[in-house]
């Protein structure tokens, strides 16, 4: 198997067509065809269902798919690493991360980073502990931002220095709107709509008393936006961070901390005796920097 192959298959997969993928790789088709072909034959496996009108993949091309791409992604990375030099540090740095205001010094550090060395670039993509964890395992991202509660036993880790405060994301016009804190009894047999992570439903059945059972869940959510619109058409209480949106006058909605209040702060980690090309490197430097400014205040 070629890394030479593995990009003519990913080009096929990508335009279902061995006529698009030959003019984009600039050979012409039946080479295309027959070095598909003997990849399929090295594995006796077929990839690719053909027929006069379509071209799609099988069941097994699908998994390959997934495979080629992070061999390739893992291949690019070291060619970078390996042409790199002091006076030019260039690369790409891919970051998965959850919603949370204790995720601005990371922005800071990376402006600093690109201010320094412009030809890094940033690749930031949002989504809830488990997508985070799962791109660090399959080293689609570098480095990953989980907030607390997390089981941090797998990875080599940042605290990050900023905290954010649990609360309930509610119309304007319900009958909990006119508390400034939400209490446990408060929330006793109203429709709440919580993440689908495990260790935040530990934490808030240990804030309303242990058992999570007393929590009337009717949803449960990944990221912030979805859940926000299931309160404006009035489904229930999001259960939610502080500072994921702008309160206004013209806002259907509002946020009230809860009582006792609920802290949290955020880690950016990454796979243990992980090597780092020097791109991330100086990343990683650049916020321990930001972070000790921040602790000598």
């Amino acid at each position: 198997m070629e890394i030479r192959v593995l990009r003519y298959f990913l080009t096929v997969a990508r335009e279902q067509s061995f006529s698009k993928a030959a003019k984009i790789l600039n050979v012409t088709q039946p080479t295309l065809s027959k070095q598909i072909k003997d990849l399929e034959d090295e594995y006796h496996l077929t990839f690719f269902e053909r027929t006069t009108r379509s071209l799609t993949l099988t069941k097994e091309g699908y998994l390959f798919m997934q495979q080629a791409k992070q061999i390739i992604s893992l291949v690019d990375k070291t060619d970078e690493l390996l042409k790199q030099s002091e006076d030019n540090i260039t690369g790409d740095i891919y970051i998965g991360c959850s919603e949370s205001e204790c995720n601005r010094i990371v922005m800071k550090a990376m402006k600093k980073t690109q201010e320094r060395h412009p030809n890094i670039i940033f690749h930031i993509e949002s989504g809830d502990a488990q997508f985070v964890s799962d791109g660090i395992e399959q080293d689609m991202f570098d480095l990953g931002i989980v907030v607390d509660p997390y089981n941090l036993t797998k990875y080599d880790f940042i605290k990050l220095p900023s905290f954010d405060t649990r609360g309930i994301l509610m119309r304007k016009d319900s009958p909990l709107a006119q508390f400034d804190e939400i209490t446990p009894q408060h929330l006793r047999n109203e429709p709440l709509i919580i993440s689908n992570h495990a260790l935040v439903k530990n934490e808030i059945a240990g804030w309303i008393g242990g058992n999570q059972r007393a929590l009337n869940i009717i949803a449960t959510f990944n990221l912030f936006f979805n859940a926000k619109l299931m309160v404006e058409e009035n489904m229930g209480y999001v259960l939610t961070l502080e500072h994921l949106f702008n309160e206004s006058d013209d806002n259907l909605v509002c946020f009230r901390p809860l009582k006792p209040r609920l802290t949290i702060k955020s880690n950016i980690i990454w796979r243990k005796y992980k090597t780092f090309p020097r791109t991330v490197e100086i990343f990683l430097k650049i916020l321990q920097d930001e972070i000790d400014l921040i602790d000598k205040k």
